[in-house]
């Protein structure tokens, strides 16, 4: 059910505060640089702050009216009018952009808390947190764009944050190189969304959501079906999914906070939003939805299968991500049936997701910046605090009864069955498993750095002290922890979340999956209990040697990330290295030797008659005789 905008009035018409004042507060911190360093920081949590009062006030609004009244719009401006492509900068208000707003803006503003202790030692940290307001701002637009093309203007935006937060120590080669590898990739989604709006307007002569929706009902199947793999395209870029997902892992360069953020919040959820938002799309076009499925599913077996042989404890959680937004995408792919769900789990993603890696930021502090698990053990006496939140949010990422991950992720799984044919067998099946994978590998990061014997030094060069960190840090990360224990179940009451959003999901279609749901409960369960038990006994009862030992070749392919940026060096960058080496000796062999050799001929003709120049009366007479002559002969010829 698509229902069409109203024009928006109250406190949802202010909805365009929620984007410009945090835009403001970057540009404000950006001119003023390291003269704002005393305060600069805290007007950085008072914009994201600002932010999530304005979509408070706005979502408060929404809520106590009905689901005709729920979808609003307010116009700014016409942007692009009197053309054909007539474009207003609007935004579009209902409950699945309202959901983002108060995700991106409540953990963006713990977030943003947090940075101000974990940042405080940083030279930059006014132009940080200049980075953050912008990456809330750009995300903000994003999610309320109206159009196509204002969301275009947002996602590039956050391409652009996200290249200067994951480089923002770009003093270190590697670092600058993984922000440079994020923006790549990234612009090879992007070429996704440019296809499928120039593919919208030649095909709708619009690009808003309205006008699309109107008039896909009518559209051929071939048109739906190619804007909807332009999409995906897009998608995959954004949200780090099978094939563009080598540069997540490298992201972890950027400082912690800025993990949490992309990976909770902003950046690799905008795929999900973007396919959840264009199901008008996908409702008339089978093979592009079936698509979205199965390179959710790709994802999230890939994700699962690198993160449970790395031992970096960022790069762990990094592929978790990944393989946490393919449910997210594999359930987008269900339709109906599935696009509800894959919001929800979006939702208590986000929360326990930011925790974790708050989580290994303070981790990350009291081991002198140390990520390699191997090199932990026995830290949950050091840090109490920060094991306790950690721990619910392992425990609800790998779906622990009745806390958030075991509502959203469970109702995937179910949704995964639904069908006829291979797909509910196949989508289902991968979905159980990686349901035990998830809590094998989340689990030996869990017992690696917080049990077992402990396997740091106290003396020497490489002396670690482990302390808990600052309240700064542990209130985020306690406030999140809550989250993760109980969001899943206020959400999950009455089912409330889905109910609400209905107006641009439609109404979830209850279909019996092809095993009966206690069975997919207790087979879940199970495989959850054994992946904690085969992560206790290798991890906890038995020592952890503290190099990575030799290994088969399929865990040394998933330290290795499965060979990803092999596979794209291969296929991608060394042909077009051949490419443009090609093209270079090309035109320096072939079009500028033509060039210099025609010069050179024109120079020698030159030189030869700058030489019949020579000042003599009678050479000039002998070469006007010799012109009348040859004048006369072909005179002659001509006439024979």
């Amino acid at each position: 059910m698509n229902v069409n905008a109203i024009e928006a009035t109250g406190n949802v018409s202010l909805i365009w505060l929620a984007v410009a004042i945090p835009l403001v507060s970057a540009g404000v911190l950006l001119v003023l640089g390291r003269r704002a360093r005393p305060w600069g920081h805290w007007l950085g949590v008072a914009a994201s702050a600002g932010a999530l009062l304005v979509g408070i006030m706005a979502a408060l609004e929404l809520f106590g009216r009905g689901a005709s009244e729920r979808v609003q719009n307010v116009t700014l401006y016409q942007w692009i009018p009197g053309t054909d492509l007539d474009v207003e900068l609007g935004m579009r208000v209902d409950p699945l952009s309202i959901t983002f707003v108060l995700l991106v803006t409540f953990v963006g503003t713990l977030i943003h808390i947090y940075s101000v202790a974990y940042m405080s030692h940083d030279r930059d940290r006014t132009r940080f947190f200049a980075y953050l307001n912008l990456f809330v701002a750009a995300m903000l637009l994003l999610v309320l764009g109206n159009s196509y093309l204002v969301l275009f203007v947002g996602w590039e935006g956050v391409g652009l944050a996200s290249y200067l937060l994951i480089g923002f120590w770009n003093h270190v080669p590697e670092y600058a190189t993984a922000g440079k590898k994020a923006f790549i990739m990234n612009r090879v989604g992007d070429m996704g969304m440019l296809l499928a709006m120039m593919t919208m307007f030649a095909s709708f002569g619009t690009v808003s959501f309205d006008g699309v929706a109107g008039e896909a009902g009518s559209a051929s199947e071939a048109t739906l079906t190619a804007i909807g793999i332009f999409l995906l395209i897009g998608a995959a870029g954004k949200s780090a999914q099978f094939p563009l997902q080598a540069w997540l892992g490298d992201a972890m360069a950027g400082p912690t906070p800025v993990s949490a953020l992309i990976h909770a919040a902003t950046m690799v959820t905008a795929g999900v939003y973007l396919m959840v938002r264009s199901n008008f799309i996908y409702a008339g076009a089978e093979m592009a939805q079936l698509l979205v499925a199965i390179v959710g599913v790709i994802t999230l077996i890939f994700g699962a299968i690198v993160g449970s042989a790395k031992d970096d404890m960022k790069k762990v959680l990094a592929a978790s991500t990944m393989s946490q937004i393919g449910y997210m995408m594999l359930a987008a792919g269900l339709g109906p049936v599935g696009a509800a769900f894959a919001i929800f789990h979006l939702v208590t993603h986000g929360f326990f997701k930011a925790g974790l890696f708050l989580g290994a930021g303070s981790v990350m502090h009291a081991m002198n910046d140390d990520v390699d698990m191997r090199r932990f053990g026995g830290l949950w006496k050091h840090m109490k605090i920060t094991w306790a939140t950690f721990g619910l949010g392992y425990l609800a990422i790998i779906g622990f009864p009745f806390l958030s991950g075991f509502y959203s992720k469970d109702y995937i799984i179910e949704a995964a069955f639904v069908g006829e044919g291979w797909r509910p067998w196949v989508f289902g099946t991968a979905t159980l498993l990686v349901a035990g994978l998830t809590a094998f590998y989340m689990s030996r990061l869990f017992f690696m750095v917080f049990h077992g014997t402990p396997r740091w030094s106290t003396e020497g060069p490489d002396a670690r002290h482990p302390h808990e960190s600052s309240a700064l840090m542990t209130i985020p990360m306690i406030i999140l922890a809550v989250g993760s224990v109980g969001l899943g179940w206020f959400l999950n009451a009455g089912d409330r979340f889905v109910t609400f959003l209905e107006p641009v999901t439609g109404a979830v279609e209850h279909h019996d999956p092809v095993i009966p749901i206690p069975v997919i409960i207790a087979l879940t369960l199970t495989l959850v209990a054994i992946g904690v038990a085969v992560a206790y006994v290798m991890f906890v009862r038995r020592d952890v040697p503290a190099t990575a030992p030799a290994a088969n070749a399929v865990v040394v392919a998933a330290r290795n990330d499965l060979y990803q940026d092999t596979v794209n060096e291969s296929l991608f960058m060394r042909p077009g290295q051949w490419l443009t080496r090609g093209t270079g000796a090309a035109d320096r062999g072939v079009i500028d030797g033509i060039v210099m050799a025609a010069a050179r001929s024109f120079g020698s003709v030159g030189r030869s008659v700058g030489k019949i120049q020579n000042g003599y009366a009678r050479s000039y007479a002998g070469l006007m005789a010799l012109g009348v002559v040859i004048v006369i002969a072909l005179a002659l010829l001509a006439r024979i």
